[in-house]
């Protein structure tokens, strides 16, 4: 297994490489640059300005040199200075951000996981019946609803009509709740219809119905058999689904005033801020290969038949 892990994190590097040069390639091909004045986050520079200011940020520079010089950095940490935030250092909005949207993102996906597999569990074992309808349905309206409706009326209703919790803001653990529910609702939705497709599958399975004709009670079969076997594809979804909410997400991360990635990593696209965009796609990247080489450690931690 150790040499199997030291190859996929092998593996890591040219991926950010592929991944930092096609970003790269794009972010220049894009129309306007950061110092355009149409860009937001800059003011109206003149000409000679803007020529000035190009000389400090090394963008007058040819495109190979420029991809060679943010290589050279990037290994050693440093993704400069944000060109939308201009007094900080990209590293800095990255450690200030990053832990906050991870944070959120582990809270949202773990309130994913325990109701999907609960509502999946459900309505694979009462299949055609009231819980299948239920669950069911609940995990439609997770995947249909948008995120930022959603939150919207949860604020109307747990802050306004119920007040129970705040509007916003990240002092408190009260103040986790609302972003947290909106964020897992729809991998809730998507774990949960997931689930109820392996466990129907696992459940007509021979070693299940071997299980019960030895006298096992349902439950036994279940959670012992059913459950560990239906849950390998269920693991394949968990590393991408914590990738993408562990990063930040604009809307909610906007609405309840969360102090995480996501908001910068949308601000710094319409400003073309190159440092930012840079920095954030790769930190995405690896924290995605990253999961996805945990979720294929768990593969044979759940079936003892896989070997690395």
């Amino acid at each position: 297994m150790f040499q199997y892990i030291v190859a996929r994190a092998l593996w890591l590097v040219p991926t950010l490489l592929a991944m930092a040069l096609v970003t790269f390639l794009v972010m220049h091909a894009t129309p306007g640059s950061p110092l355009d004045p149409v860009a937001e986050g800059a003011n109206p520079l003149s000409p000679e300005a803007q020529k000035n200011l190009a000389e400090i940020y090394g963008l007058d520079k040819p495109l190979p040199e420029q991809f060679a010089i943010f290589l050279g950095k990037a290994a050693r940490g440093d993704f400069g200075t944000s060109f939308v935030y201009k007094t900080r250092t990209v590293a800095e909005i990255l450690r200030e951000t990053f832990p906050v949207s991870l944070l959120l993102g582990a809270l949202a996906l773990a309130l994913a996981v325990v109701g999907g597999l609960t509502l999946g569990i459900l309505a694979a074992v009462y299949q055609n019946r009231m819980w299948d309808y239920v669950s069911v349905s609940l995990a439609t309206v997770g995947v249909a609803v948008p995120n930022f409706v959603l939150a919207v009326f949860l604020i109307i209703l747990f802050s306004f009509v119920v007040p129970l919790f705040p509007t916003g803001g990240w002092n408190s653990p009260r103040d986790w709740v609302l972003p947290t529910v909106t964020l897992a609702l729809a991998p809730m939705g998507i774990i949960a219809r997931f689930t109820r497709a392996s466990m129907l599958e696992v459940i007509r399975a021979d070693f299940t119905l071997t299980a019960r004709a030895k006298g096992l009670g349902e439950r036994a079969v279940i959670f012992k058999h059913a459950l560990k076997n239906a849950f390998i594809p269920v693991v394949t979804l968990l590393g991408p689904m914590f990738a993408a909410v562990g990063t930040g997400s604009f809307f909610v991360e906007s609405i309840f005033r969360v102090p995480g990635m996501g908001r910068f990593f949308v601000l710094s696209m319409t400003g073309r801020d190159y440092p930012m965009i840079m920095a954030v796609i790769l930190t995405y990247g690896a924290f995605l290969a990253v999961m996805n080489l945990v979720v294929d450690l768990l593969y044979g931690a759940l079936d003892p038949r896989i070997r690395y």
